[in-house]
């Protein structure tokens, strides 16, 4: 994290609730949240309201990277081309645009071969490219890794057009309350 903290602006952006993100930024920011940009949670993620394809007592929220580029509070400076979302589910990303997102794998803890997050690890090797470059769809449509987005390619991929379809509907999110939680 303090790498990515010194070489980028960072924000963090949970589909969990506040009152489960507080504790967790609590015991890994120690000395390094007030770096963050941003601290979101569920609240700014829209409801789909779609199940996941593992889990059916699990929400869709989506992470609408336009929240962020549109919102006033950061004066403009944020966006295409150079925010990055990084999320292991990549249905997060079905609204954002074609490579502004990549999708590590899942972390486990019980697996001990696991240096994906390691200094001079996959992610760190591909952050340390973006670094230098000055458009981050372009960078991440050439440096690939981790888990695919989600295309017409994917196997699932008529019922995430079906969310995609109902994100054109005016009201979709806008549901006052989840019937899910954390």
């Amino acid at each position: 994290m303090k790498f990515c903290l010194e070489r980028f602006e960072v924000g963090l952006w949970s589909s969990a609730m506040d009152r489960n993100v507080e504790p967790i930024l609590d015991n890994i920011m120690i000395g390094l949240r007030k770096k963050l940009v941003f601290v979101w949670d569920q609240e700014k993620c829209i409801d789909s309201g779609f199940p996941t394809v593992e889990k059916q007592n699990k929400p869709i929220f989506l992470k609408q990277l336009k929240k962020i580029w549109e919102n006033n509070y950061y004066g403009g400076r944020f966006s295409e081309s150079n925010t990055l979302l990084i999320d292991d589910e990549p249905h997060v990303a079905l609204l954002n645009p074609p490579n502004t997102a990549v999708f590590p794998p899942a972390y486990k803890v019980k697996n001990k071969r696991d240096t994906f997050l390691d200094a001079k690890g996959e992610m760190y090797e591909f952050l340390e490219g973006l670094v230098d470059d000055d458009d981050v769809p372009t960078y991440v449509k050439g440096h690939q890794f981790g888990q695919p987005a989600i295309t017409n390619t994917h196997k699932d991929w008529d019922y995430y057009a079906k969310i995609i379809h109902a994100a054109e509907d005016p009201s979709f999110g806008c549901s006052d309350e989840s019937e899910y939680s954390d």
